[in-house]
């Protein structure tokens, strides 16, 4: 699944349901923003690494892949994701298995992949920035939310969870919002 949205607009929470209200709903929701760290840090996050692969790599750590466990793995602005991360994540979809960092063998692993972004891939393939063959791959079944000014019949129930939410918080009795 594809989630395409400006930011702000819930990819995230989107993708949370599509995990919880599938048949993986009892496995793993493991989260990464792509955009977040350096493309070193962000390979060992996703694909884990090996005692000794680097400075700091004092023993081996399971990567996104490995910690689903049959379950869902989101990556959050793929669209930032580095070009030779693009080629690893490919082989990952074609073959169902990651190399751990300093690795030496493959790893069989069982997930379902939950991509979003605040760009347009599409766009970004034309002009060099993202692996047409990784689009295709990521672009199976897409969904756009649009931007929350687009669907103001949202406003109501949106503002009735928040306040329910704080009031509960603070042991509050829910004020009363007039239209």
């Amino acid at each position: 699944v594809l989630i395409t949205g400006e930011t702000g607009t819930g990819k995230e929470l989107l993708a949370k349901v599509i995990h919880y209200n599938g048949p993986t709903k009892d496995k793993p929701f493991v989260a990464e923003n792509c955009g977040g760290l350096s493309e070193n840090l962000l390979e060992s996050e996703i694909f884990g690494h090996v005692k000794g692969a680097f400075t700091g790599a004092i023993v081996d750590k399971k990567g996104l892949f490995e910690l689903a466990k049959g379950g869902t793995v989101f990556l959050d602005e793929i669209s930032d994701m580095p070009f030779t991360m693009q080629t690893k994540l490919l082989r990952v979809l074609q073959e169902n298995q990651i190399r751990p960092v300093g690795g030496i063998r493959y790893r069989q692993v069982t997930f379902r992949l939950i991509s979003s972004s605040n760009r347009d891939l599409s766009k970004q393939v034309k002009e060099g920035n993202f692996r047409e063959d990784l689009f295709y791959r990521l672009n199976v079944f897409r969904l756009e939310i649009p931007p929350l000014r687009e669907r103001q019949i949202d406003l109501p129930l949106l503002i009735g969870h928040i306040i329910r939410r704080l009031s509960a918080t603070r042991e509050q009795r829910p004020p009363e919002v007039s239209e």
